[in-house]
């Protein structure tokens, strides 16, 4: 099996994004090593999204069940500070890109009604080796995230990541982060892997 774990450097390491967040109720960080340029991988990445190229992890849970993409889209290689990556089929809302560094970083964001966004997810890409690529990802959650996923929005209750949020955000507050953490954890190693084999595939 790939390990998508991150060394205890990468664990503690400041990344882009951290001030949107400056109190976080949970930070999560993966990585995983890419034999493929940074620039290769960053396509991948530059189409994310639900209603564009998809999640890469598993599609009946956060994509509607339509595959992810395997071949990189031209029309979705532009991304600027505003843009929506839709977290799911048909958001207008989140992700939010908040920064991005093009071809190295980018930090996505749930924003919230004010000031400070509810959760951040950021990538990072670095150079290893041989132009291999390190890619590390880091979700922050909010203590505001709770809210959120309790509330009921229209045109959304067929969609199983939602149904599994607000069960999760009716937990108690300790429980709620195991099983979010746990949870998170099987999403983002796939995600991770499906990246890792679609840039290789086509470097």
């Amino acid at each position: 099996m790939i390990s998508c774990r991150a060394s205890d450097e990468e664990q503690h390491r400041a990344l882009p994004g951290a001030a949107l967040i400056p109190e976080p109720l949970a930070v999560w960080t993966h990585a995983i090593t890419i034999v493929s340029p940074r620039a290769k991988v960053w396509q991948w990445l530059a189409q994310m999204g639900a209603d564009r190229a998809g999640w890469y992890s598993y599609d009946i849970i956060d994509n509607g069940g339509r595959p992810s993409a395997t071949k990189i889209l031209p029309q979705y290689q532009e991304v600027v500070v505003g843009q929506i990556f839709p977290a799911i089929p048909g958001a207008t809302d989140a992700f939010l890109v908040a920064e991005v560094d093009s071809a190295r970083s980018l930090s996505l964001t749930v924003p919230e009604r004010g000031e400070i966004p509810i959760v951040t997810w950021t990538f990072l890409l670095e150079p290893t080796e041989n132009t291999n690529t390190r890619l590390l990802v880091r979700a922050r959650v909010s203590d505001k995230w709770r809210d959120l996923a309790r509330e009921s929005r229209s045109g959304d209750r067929l969609l199983l990541i939602n149904r599994i949020y607000r069960l999760l955000a009716r937990l108690p507050i300790s429980l709620m982060m195991m099983i979010g953490g746990i949870g998170h954890g099987i999403m983002q190693r796939r995600m991770l892997r499906g990246i890792k084999r679609r840039a290789e595939a086509w470097t």
